[in-house]
């Protein structure tokens, strides 16, 4: 797809919008997890070396999803439970984060929070469902919508933008961002995913998760990127991303969608209600599936 684009058309896309340098905590934690001798240890250690981040993860693994019958007080103790693979994970999204402002972050409200109860849903989905990987899906529910601080950053009225998007009932959402801004945050997001070396299927994941149908529809596209997509759209709903992201109360992109991704992962309407209510028992979700 995009590799097939000049440094000149990528700049267009992107508009001027700074992607982020990958930081170096994760550069050296993909070495370590490549090495043939990676330990747990020196994943705690190069986390470690970085106060904020460190803190940043403890917070997450206490907060109520986990539900840990003690606190967790070190970087140790949270790779041990949660494991390599699920605190890098976290590192990755945390990362965007910590490349943003603090009157970004603040703009953006309930986008973290969200970005977390989407991926443990993911996850959660994933697992139910027979995914072999769920680690993939939680990435990707993690670092779906990285673009959206991005570009808040680049546009003051990109939040007015992106509401006027998720009400439209006939246009897409990447589609409305495209024609107020001539960009969107799935190919800012591709852009970001490939800039940090996250697996190639997964930026391709990133930069068509609003275009469900036109890719489900797509014989080359491939069964695992569809399986991705299926299982964050589902994701999205539960958690209310609509009313989050878009302060809408119907969510109309999962009505487009809803019968073309139940279909394709083979779950009735009834079963997904049933997913819907066992997560809602988990504390996850608001969503009235049904809007």
């Amino acid at each position: 797809m995009s590799s097939e684009l000049t440094p000149e058309q990528i700049q267009k896309i992107l508009q001027g919008i700074a992607i982020p340098p990958q930081p170096q905590v994760m550069v050296d934690l993909q070495l370590e997890q490549l090495s043939p001798n990676c330990s747990i240890s020196e994943i705690a250690r190069l986390i470690s070396q970085d106060v904020g981040l460190s803190g940043s993860i403890l917070k997450t693994v206490n907060s109520p999803f986990y539900k840990h019958a003690n606190t967790i007080t070190s970087i140790h103790q949270a790779v041990n439970l949660l494991g390599v693979n699920s605190v890098v994970n976290l590192v990755n999204a945390l990362s965007i984060k910590g490349a943003l402002s603090d009157d970004d972050i603040i703009s953006l409200g309930r986008f973290w929070d969200s970005a977390m109860e989407i991926a443990l849903t993911c996850s959660i989905i994933a697992k139910q469902i027979g995914v072999p990987n769920a680690e993939e899906a939680y990435t990707l529910g993690l670092f779906h919508n990285c673009g959206i601080p991005l570009l808040m950053s680049r546009f003051d009225n990109y939040l007015e933008v992106l509401s006027e998007a998720y009400r439209s009932q006939g246009e897409g959402i990447s589609e409305v961002e495209n024609r107020r801004l001539n960009t969107n945050h799935s190919v800012v997001g591709y852009y970001v995913g490939k800039s940090w070396n996250l697996p190639i299927y997964l930026c391709e994941a990133i930069h068509d998760h609003h275009r469900i149908i036109k890719t489900f529809a797509d014989d080359r596209a491939s069964s695992r990127k569809k399986t991705l997509l299926a299982v964050l759209k589902m994701a999205e709903h539960i958690c209310g991303n609509h009313r989050v992201l878009g302060d809408q109360d119907l969510d109309y992109e999962w009505n487009r969608i809803m019968d073309t991704v139940l279909l394709y992962t083979g779950i009735s309407e009834y079963e997904y209600g049933n997913l819907v209510a066992h997560i809602a028992e988990l504390g996850i979700g608001s969503s009235d599936y049904y809007n």
